[in-house]
């Protein structure tokens, strides 16, 4: 995978990791851009390449009356608009294969959400549009088994494909982190920590997930430490209010400390030396 064919990706000379970052879903025109124009002016002053992340749907969702969407249509083409007006790329969720073709047309990363990175003609179809892949690894599957899920995209004559950990099942109401998995998946592609769901508390009696956000930056630098590729979070500026993941979001007004802190434990893990025994 090279991070530099993603269109209008910065910064990739900093030797820095890499950010997927933004809202859980689109909920409007006006919190896209306030997000968007917050974190590209902080990944700018950091040197971090930076994509700016929103669903466009939600629709793995616990409950019939949660929150899915403005409407196809009109949230992909706020992401574009943020693409346009921050010259940023973007990724989205895409959940079904009629999905790949329709947003591949607004944003230049498609996303597999974790529940469905098995589904075989789902993840062809991402491939087929060229577009570079994000695979969320399954929260019920092991490191080992994402070499499968990227050979998928691989097979379909697209090598620009990239792992997401976002935590693996401990019990019905928890998420834990296993950092054994970060080398055995960066022999497949460049791995990627989602710092946000693997703070998930799924499967709640009331159908609204919940989460330990206080906990963000501590598997966030341990991610860093465990050599990661890239980190990927979501934030609001109201995160209370988020009308959805707002348990597990970080403030955006606590990003630029968090990611500060991140890119100078990076600048050391740099001068590291592998330990090979």
């Amino acid at each position: 995978m090279d991070l530099n064919k993603i269109p209008q990706i910065k910064h990739t000379d900093k030797n820095n990791f890499f950010l997927l970052a933004g809202p859980c879903a689109i909920e409007g025109e006006d919190m896209a851009m306030r997000i968007a124009e917050k974190m590209a002016g902080i990944t700018d002053k950091l040197g971090i390449p930076y994509v700016f992340k929103g669903s466009f749907k939600k629709a793995n969702r616990s409950r019939i009356d949660s929150f899915t969407g403005i409407g196809d249509e009109k949230a992909l083409k706020i992401l574009r608009k943020v693409s346009e007006q921050f010259g940023l790329p973007t990724i989205t969720d895409i959940h079904k294969e009629s999905d790949a073709a329709m947003a591949a047309e607004y944003v230049d990363i498609l996303q597999i959400p974790a529940f469905l990175v098995r589904q075989s003609d789902l993840l062809v179809a991402a491939a087929e549009t060229g577009k570079t892949v994000n695979l969320k690894k399954g929260q019920f599957m092991s490191p080992e088994s994402m070499k499968h899920a990227v050979q998928k995209i691989l097979d379909a004559n697209n090598e620009q494909v990239i792992i997401t950990d976002r935590g693996s099942m401990y019990g019905y109401q928890d998420m834990i982190v296993d950092f054994r998995g970060v080398p055995t998946m960066k022999q497949y592609a460049p791995v990627v920590l989602d710092v946000t769901h693997s703070l998930q508390q799924p499967n709640q009696s009331s159908g609204v997930t919940g989460g330990r956000p206080e906990l963000i930056g501590t598997i966030a630098k341990a991610g860093i430490a465990a050599g990661v590729d890239g980190i990927f979070m979501e934030t609001h500026f109201d995160p209370a209010n988020a009308k959805s993941d707002g348990a597990n979001m970080l403030h955006l007004d606590m990003a630029e400390q968090l990611l500060t802190q991140l890119s100078a434990l990076r600048k050391t893990v740099n001068t590291f030396d592998e330990i090979k025994l």
